[in-house]
């Protein structure tokens, strides 16, 4: 993500996030309440440690149902806080005793019937409650954040799309390459990996040779809408809309079929995919379809606390968008999680290591002897 365009430049500040899993807060906010009656329980889930398949799980294995008749509307991190919903279908049963559950992990907030399956992206967006620690430089993060108030930040797809050192990208290039890959979730998640990239790089590239400015041919989306427009020609009025946020610039999420921008911006992206050629040509075999996704992400209800060192960010993003990528307008981010995580690892490998050279010469001794 390193690599990828800043908006704004890079940060001057550095800045530690996720020292404790309290300093990433998450609540999902559904575009529906539950209707009170159907064979769907809608679950309220408050978990902490555990990723989103975890509890999936354990739905699935105390409600006596196979997984696939337990859903979630989106992936949620497994070291924060967070609140996401779950769908369990249970047809012609009584319902379960779901608080039963309830552990330091876990804790059902509510439970309710539903008369249809809960479906992944079914999200009005996610609240975040954010906190950066070890700031070497609050007045630059503070300006930014005022700058970000304004103008957004590029709509990049996180670091999370792409696992651990990039492995997802990695692996999804493989399988694109013939490498066979049983289960359909790694799948997706491989190729979403390789689609995500193709899209950051799209948009990074833009705003390294074009900035914020639009381009002829244009494709252009109703703001808080899927709709789109192609704008062949800027007039007067179609760059005051612009302006008001009432339509946004977007950049292809590649697949099959015919491109849905024209003129300078067909060149430019076609000139862009040339260099991801093979990631193109291995999204469109594997039956993906040309979408769209606005060049510009918006936080709502963006606000701020200063206590020394540390700065507590408040805000809403729309389904499908990540924190990280207004994070790292802000400021040099390290998630110490992650740190951890790489220096556990390390550590194994060295272990590992050590173990494997000591039996060797174990054995050379043996073979001597």
């Amino acid at each position: 993500m390193s690599e990828l365009t800043y908006l704004h430049g890079k940060p001057l500040s550095t800045a530690d996030l996720r020292t404790e899993n309290s300093d990433f807060l998450v609540d999902e906010i559904l575009p529906f309440l539950p209707t009170g009656e159907g064979e769907h329980h809608m679950l309220h889930i408050r978990k902490e440690g555990l990723n989103t398949a975890d509890v999936a799980r354990m739905l699935s294995s105390f409600a006596g149902v196979h997984p696939k008749e337990v859903t979630f509307a989106g992936q949620k991190d497994k070291n924060a806080i967070t609140t996401q919903w779950f769908g369990v279908r249970i047809p012609g049963k009584e319902t379960p005793l779901w608080q039963s559950l309830n552990s330091e992990q876990l804790t059902v907030l509510s439970s309710s019937r539903h008369s249809k399956k809960l479906r992944t992206g079914a999200l009005a967006g996610n609240r975040f409650t954010l906190t950066l620690r070890a700031l070497s430089d609050v007045e630059d993060l503070v300006k930014r954040i005022e700058l970000v108030k304004q103008t957004g930040v590029p709509n990049y797809f996180g670091e999370q799309r792409f696992g651990h050192d990039g492995k997802n990208l990695i692996f999804g290039r493989q399988m694109l390459a013939g490498k066979k890959v049983k289960d359909r979730n790694k799948r997706s998640m491989y190729l979403s990996a390789v689609r995500s990239n193709l899209f950051n790089q799209m948009v990074s590239t833009r705003l390294a040779e074009q900035g914020s400015q639009a381009l002829e041919g244009d494709c252009v989306m109703l703001s808080g809408s899927k709709s789109y427009f192609v704008a062949e020609s800027w007039d007067e009025t179609l760059l005051e809309r612009l302006a008001q946020k009432d339509i946004q610039l977007s950049a292809p999420l590649w697949g099959r079929g015919q491109a849905l921008s024209q003129g300078a911006a067909l060149a430019f992206e076609a000139r862009v995919a040339q260099d991801f050629s093979s990631d193109c040509e291995g999204l469109e075999q594997a039956g993906l379809t040309q979408e769209r996704r606005t060049l510009f992400l918006e936080p709502q209800n963006l606000s701020y606390e200063v206590e020394g060192d540390v700065v507590i960010l408040k805000f809403a993003l729309p389904s499908g968008c990540f924190a990280t990528s207004l994070l790292r307008e802000l400021a040099q981010y390290e998630d110490v999680n992650e740190r951890e995580y790489r220096q556990r690892r390390e550590q194994a490998q060295n272990e590992k290591g050590q173990s494997e050279q000591g039996q060797s010469e174990q054995n050379d001794r043996g073979g001597h002897a």
